[in-house]
């Protein structure tokens, strides 16, 4: 019997996470290729399918359908294999060292063409190196192995290692490190190359939001100046407040489509930069005389890039904040200008109002008068009969006697009805 309540559905698996994708440890001297690729969702189970192809070809059991992470050793090859959020890293390590530097790479040990069959693009490849020191490091072995180009080089891991990178594509679409073991364990040179993998993985990512703040660059201009007119407008008299508010939603919606487009790669465009920092300052590095550190560099190269694209996205956040407040403006104003319209729309029916209840009292009078004459003419008619008939009627006086009844009868009846129709409205 447990000594515990229950566990939570999703412990073991949380519990294991930390430990789900452990560096793969490496000799001295090896060589490593590393190839991080940019998957689309729907294309992820034939990614797995490929692996399990590779693995049959050396009778290894595959990984399965739902898997994220893989390793194997595939004859004189290990793979490893890792699925993140939006990419999928490959590691291919083999013992020793190429002929000539980066002429035989790990990757060169793959059966022919695999590598081209995996679904998605490239968006990083490193041709990796491990010796060990002794090898004299001078200006002819790094041309040799960087073609003569600009190198980033530093101490690592307190002195343990040097590492050396020009952080750019050679003829076979790949870029080249070099690391100079100087005392690091196995799992250590395994974890130092990961950290670097990653950080010409991650930086790679992080820019990819760059051509997008190009693009929104101009139009964020474009819809500023508009902006900036449609205000002036706004403050003159006489201006059509319609037609201005017509193309201030027309601009918040071109704002709020241009935040839609950019806001997840903006955001992940710093997220991969915080990585890109936390792995260099995991390398520990120290300066090597006449030579770049990777801090440094990326210092210099990669965070002004992130600072345009973090600017992009504050404009456009910006932008549609001031959007919004010159909408909520300008539809107060119309707002206003509708209830002064709406309150002087109310007071011509109220006069009208007023108007057709004198006409209408001005009616009932004549009413009155007419339904008086009526019956007094009736009651003349009657008087008149009597008269006749040698009743002692005097038809004058009898018509006299019923004006003043009929009439009080009649103001009466008005009386009552007006009384009662006031009643109701209330």
């Amino acid at each position: 019997m447990s000594r515990f309540p229950p566990d939570h559905p999703q412990r073991v698996t949380l519990a294991d996470e930390i430990h789900a994708r452990p560096s793969e440890p490496l000799g001295t001297p090896a060589r490593a290729t590393y190839v991080a690729l940019f998957v689309e969702p729907e294309a992820r189970e034939h990614e797995v399918r490929q692996i399990q192809g590779l693995c049959r070809r050396f009778d290894l059991p595959g990984p399965p359908a739902d898997a994220t992470h893989f390793r194997a050793t595939l004859g004189d090859l290990r793979l490893k294999w890792e699925r993140h959020g939006e990419f999928s890293g490959y590691t291919f390590i083999a013992d020793g060292l190429s002929p000539t530097p980066f002429d035989a790479p790990a990757e060169s040990l793959l059966p022919a063409r695999w590598l081209a069959s995996l679904p998605g693009t490239t968006i990083a490849a490193v041709h990796a190196e491990v010796c060990a020191a002794g090898e004299p490091v001078d200006a002819d072995a790094l041309a040799l192995r960087f073609s003569g180009r600009t190198i980033v080089g530093t101490d690592i891991a307190d002195g343990d290692a040097v590492l050396y990178t020009d952080f750019r594509l050679h003829d076979d679409g790949c870029s080249r490190l070099w690391l100079v073991n100087r005392g690091m364990t196995d799992a250590q040179t395994g974890r130092t190359l990961q950290r670097v993998f990653e950080i010409e993985a991650y930086r790679v990512l992080a820019l990819l939001a760059l051509p997008i703040a190009r693009r929104q660059a101009p139009r964020i201009a474009a819809i500023e100046a508009a902006l900036a007119t449609l205000t002036d407008r706004m403050a003159q008299a006489g201006a059509d407040d319609e037609s201005v508010l017509h193309e201030l939603t027309r601009l918040a919606a071109e704002v709020e489509s241009g935040i839609a487009a950019s806001q997840f790669r903006f955001g992940a465009c710093d997220a991969y930069h915080g990585l890109v920092r936390r792995r260099i300052a995991e390398l520990r590095e120290s300066r090597l005389h006449g030579l770049q550190t990777i801090d440094e560099f990326m210092s210099r190269r990669l965070a002004p890039a992130v600072a345009t694209c973090a600017n992009v996205a504050r404009r456009l956040e910006d932008l549609a904040e001031r959007v919004g407040q010159a909408s909520a403006l300008l539809a107060t104003r119309v707002g206003i200008e509708r209830e002064h319209q709406n309150q002087s729309l109310l007071a011509s029916m109220d006069r009208r109002a007023r108007l057709q209840l004198r006409l209408q009292q001005t009616v009932e009078g004549l009413s009155v008068a007419a339904i008086v004459y009526y019956v007094a003419g009736l009651v003349g008619y009657l008087a008149k009969a009597a008269h006749g008939a040698g009743l002692p009627v005097a038809p004058d006086l009898a018509v006299g006697i019923a004006i003043p009844i009929a009439a009080g009868f009649m103001f009466m009846a008005v009386r009552r009805t007006r009384r009662h129709l006031a009643d109701d409205t209330h």
